[in-house]
């Protein structure tokens, strides 16, 4: 009885051409890569914000130096960072109001 009811479904499903499964696969998708990249920035802003505190509070040479590299490190990886997520951004907003549905 079970196996009937699948195949009824998939076959309704086949007969509908529904794209909603698919429509919400792809906003998830798009949804779960605007998350990581953001987590990444917030975690690269986070590293760059501790060891300027650390070359503050220390206040030599040793720790300036290593802050002009990792500001150097990290605003490389937030421009790479920022170039996909910005795209990714708006198209995430724009599919989200266009398939409000899926």
């Amino acid at each position: 009885m079970q196996g009937d009811h699948r195949t009824e479904y998939a076959s309704a499903t086949d007969r509908r051409g529904d794209a909603r499964p698919n429509r919400r696969r792809a906003v998830a998708f798009l949804r779960g890569s605007v998350y990581a990249l953001t987590g990444l920035l917030g975690l690269s802003l986070l590293i760059l914000g501790t060891v300027a505190i650390i070359a503050e509070v220390k206040g030599t040479w040793h720790w300036s130096i290593h802050l002009e590299s990792t500001l150097s490190y990290v605003g490389l990886f937030v421009r790479y960072l920022l170039a996909m997520l910005v795209p990714l951004f708006g198209l995430f907003v724009a599919v989200r109001g266009r398939w409000s549905d899926a």
